[in-house]
């Protein structure tokens, strides 16, 4: 039985690569001593603000250094890291803290003065760590994180901070998942499991029966790991997840200084620190970074480049041509995976062959489950859903009825079903369809919003798709597809009947649109995800049905 835990792993890398860089941002390299002793003195300066066993401390915070430090810093004694959307309003970070339990709050000082209208709604945060930003000054009730993270530590104890509870595999770490509707509930991880599910995700995979001496002989014989640049927010688990197995493995995460995406930056920091692994969230960014490739070719070396992965968003065929003629020689990853249930597929593309999009070969553990509750037979043309055993999360925080809804017993065994349905190939890969809780049922066919979604943002001039149902007397509901169109062309370069056309040409003739919505833009959250409740409702008002 494995005993993993995330401050264990990255206290060995510290000890082993102490003058290895660990972080970066900007012009800012912290290597593995400095973030090792900086996390203590944070760690030890929420000890003397009376934390407990297990609490939970939330990070409000952009794409930084300090995220990844305060992380390390709650695992060393034993807390638990939540992750908080900075897109959230007052509503949706009082009910996410409430929920969590959380006692602590890291956050970025832009962040400030929505805090101050909401603290009397969230008594039990008692402490606050105010990270200088250049926005505005430290407000009276916080307390500057740079105090906590270089004056704490004291010089005669011992290097190392430790709880008097101690630490150990089953302490978790937490993440706070919105999904496509409801509230953000709560994903718990053993890390222990954790640690174990994302082992080998990165450039290199240890030995589990080893244990730490495996990591320490691993890294003296071989080295620092790879240079991570998760382009996508931390906050969300595409990059937090990434990012946290590249510490694991002795690397160094590279973040951006800049808030809002900038293809020119990206490309920029690529080649400046040499990154090997870039982290993104489908053609929200991909289509971007391949047209500035497109408008300046051969300004940027991206020899160092081995790998771009993308998770949580499916990308386009065409998309992932285009940027391999730009960097033949890198593999690029849809990562098949959420919150719930890490490693269901991957689809690699090469320079040689991009893979179709949505076509993944099933990871470990997965079965794909047909109506009946069997096995789909390869080939049948039958939709099932995908369950995930082996290593998944204990469940969501406080909320026994969704966990008993996503993971079940099945076979005398626990599956993790978050609800995403695919068909099964004869050669036993899977072609995603979606996931249930926004399917469309026109005429009695369900149809899969991503299969209509992915059909139309390979139309030339369309930068991203969004399909919904609403609701039609005939049919009981009719998709309409809303289309955001590439910077700078009128909404005449690409027509309603053209979409509709080139839909069926590809798809069953029940799933092409009966509507097109021309709008400014999706509104993809960082992470690429989709408000498909607000999309829908638009749809209908636009149509003027009743949603």
């Amino acid at each position: 039985m494995s005993t993993w835990n995330y401050a264990d792993v990255w206290e060995t890398v510290a000890d082993t690569l102490p003058d290895a860089p660990a972080l970066t941002q900007g012009s800012r390299t912290v290597d593995w001593a400095t973030l090792d002793r900086r996390a203590d003195n944070v760690a030890r300066w929420l000890l003397g603000a009376g934390v407990s066993r297990q609490d939970k401390l939330a990070l409000y915070l952009y794409n930084c250094s300090d995220y990844l430090e305060a992380t390390f810093a709650a695992y060393k004694i034993g807390l638990v890291p939540i992750n908080t959307n900075y897109r959230y309003a007052d509503d949706e970070l009082a009910y996410l803290w409430e929920n969590a339990d959380a006692v602590a709050v890291v956050f970025h000082g832009v962040f400030a003065e929505r805090i101050e209208g909401i603290r009397d709604r969230v008594p039990g945060v008692r402490s606050w760590l105010w990270v200088d930003d250049g926005t505005a000054s430290c407000p009276a009730w916080a307390v500057p994180y740079e105090e906590a993270a270089e004056t704490s530590g004291d010089a005669s104890g011992p290097h190392r901070v430790r709880a008097p509870w101690g630490r150990g595999p089953d302490d978790l770490h937490m993440l706070y998942t919105g999904g496509t509707t409801g509230m953000p509930k709560g994903v718990m991880w053993r890390q222990d499991d954790l640690f174990a599910r994302l082992n080998g995700g990165g450039f290199r995979r240890y030995d589990e029966a080893a244990g730490l001496d495996g990591i320490r002989a691993e890294l003296a014989a071989n080295g620092p790991g790879m240079t991570l640049l998760p382009a996508c927010p931390l906050m969300h688990g595409t990059g937090g997840f990434t990012a946290m197995e590249c510490l694991s493995e002795g690397g160094r995460v590279v973040t951006l200084p800049s808030r809002q995406f900038d293809p020119v930056e990206l490309l920029d920091t690529v080649e400046r620190e040499k990154v090997n692994g870039l982290i993104i969230v489908g053609d929200a960014f991909a289509k971007p970074i391949l047209a500035t490739l497109d408008a300046d070719p051969g300004r940027w070396d991206l020899s160092s480049l081995v790998g771009m992965i993308s998770s949580g968003v499916m990308w386009s065929e065409e998309t992932k041509q285009g940027l391999l003629r730009h960097h033949p020689g890198m593999l690029l990853v849809d990562a098949f995976s959420s919150s719930e249930a890490l490693g269901m597929g991957t689809s690699v593309s090469s320079g040689a062959s991009a893979s179709r999009t949505a076509r993944f070969t099933l990871g470990p553990d997965v079965r794909v489950l047909g109506p009946d509750g069997t096995d789909v037979v390869p080939g049948s043309d039958t939709v099932g859903v995908l369950a995930l055993g082996g290593r998944i999360p204990v469940g969501y925080y406080k909320d026994e009825a969704k966990t008993e809804a996503t993971f079940r017993v099945i076979d005398g065994t626990r599956y993790s079903v978050p609800g995403d349905f695919a068909e099964v190939a004869e050669d036993g890969s899977i072609h995603l369809l979606g996931r249930g809780s926004v399917c469309i049922n026109t005429g009695g066919e369900k149809v899969y919003p991503e299969e209509v979604e992915e059909v139309v943002k390979t139309i030339d001039g369309v930068l991203d798709a969004v399909a919904v149902g609403i609701p039609n007397e005939r049919f009981g509901e009719e998709i309409v597809a809303v289309v955001e169109l590439k910077d700078g062309l009128p909404a005449s370069s690409v027509t309603e009947a053209a979409v509709i056309e080139h839909v069926k040409a590809r798809l069953a003739g029940y799933k092409a649109p009966r509507r097109v919505r021309f709008v400014p833009t999706i509104g993809r959250s960082p992470a690429g995800k989709v408000d498909y409740a607000r999309h829908r409702d638009e749809a209908a008002a636009w149509a003027g049905v009743d949603a």
